[in-house]
């Protein structure tokens, strides 16, 4: 018998969750996607969140994914979300709709991270290997030796005198109607930028771009690490979130 434990993934534009077979590393059921209420309060993403687990009738371990800073359960940074967020208990107040189910709260690129380098791209990968995930910001999760360094969040790098992901995540691609080839061009000067810091042996590229490498990463030249797509695609926040949950 496997084991499955539910994953949520909450997004700038979308909150997805699904029940994940722990033994295969994916999805045990189709995911469920409701959209990120804007603002995004703590009391309307919970309300998106409860709704996504729900759909399921879960009941038992959730893992949540947060697109900022996690340090125990609370949140420190949020960049994409409302602001209201920074010093809330995600797994407190998750908790109170949820009853019964334990709640676990993590960064949504390192849930990312860890779920691909257990069962994705970054398997059996040694060295320094960061995963990035591209859409509404750009998150980052770092691992050194297969060890996570949690809660990098380098999408907030300077760069061109702005915030990174201000410059080259998929939404700037979107509103500024980029071309895959300008796009591409501005997630070069990201990736040259923390190779310039960390000398990193692999960059693994995650978030829903990720379905559409053969488009952009062809024409990613002049970084000396091995670039490569994530293999678990937009799934890897689910599955690492269930992962952490299960840990715990």
């Amino acid at each position: 018998m496997s084991m499955n434990v539910f994953g949520v993934d909450i997004g700038g534009s979308g909150i997805k969750g699904a029940p994940v077979d722990l033994d295969r590393g994916d999805l045990a059921q189709e995911r469920h996607k409701v959209l990120t209420p804007h603002p995004a309060t703590p009391g309307a993403v919970v309300d998106g969140v409860v709704e996504v687990v729900e759909h399921f009738g879960w009941s038992g371990p959730i893992g949540v994914t947060f697109p900022g800073v996690v340090t125990g359960s609370t949140i420190r940074t949020a960049a994409n979300v409302d602001k209201s967020w920074v010093g809330t208990d995600a797994a407190a107040l998750l908790g109170e709709r949820l009853p019964g189910s334990e709640i676990t709260v993590l960064n949504d690129a390192d849930a990312a991270g860890v779920a691909e380098m257990t069962f994705g791209a970054g398997k059996g990968r040694k060295g320094t290997v960061f995963l990035l995930t591209f859409g509404t910001g750009i998150g980052s999760a770092l691992f050194s030796d297969g060890r996570l360094v949690p809660n990098t969040e380098l999408g907030h790098l300077e760069l061109n005198g702005h915030e990174a992901e201000k410059h080259a995540s998929t939404k700037v691609k979107e509103d500024k109607d980029l071309s895959w080839h300008d796009w591409a061009h501005r997630v070069k000067k990201y990736l040259a930028h923390v190779e310039m810091l960390f000398s990193p042996e692999l960059f693994i590229i995650g978030g829903g771009v990720s379905r559409k490498a053969d488009k952009f990463l062809p024409l990613i030249e002049g970084i000396s690490a091995e670039i490569v797509p994530a293999q678990l695609q937009n799934n890897a926040g689910i599955v690492g979130a269930a992962m952490a949950a299960a840990k715990r």
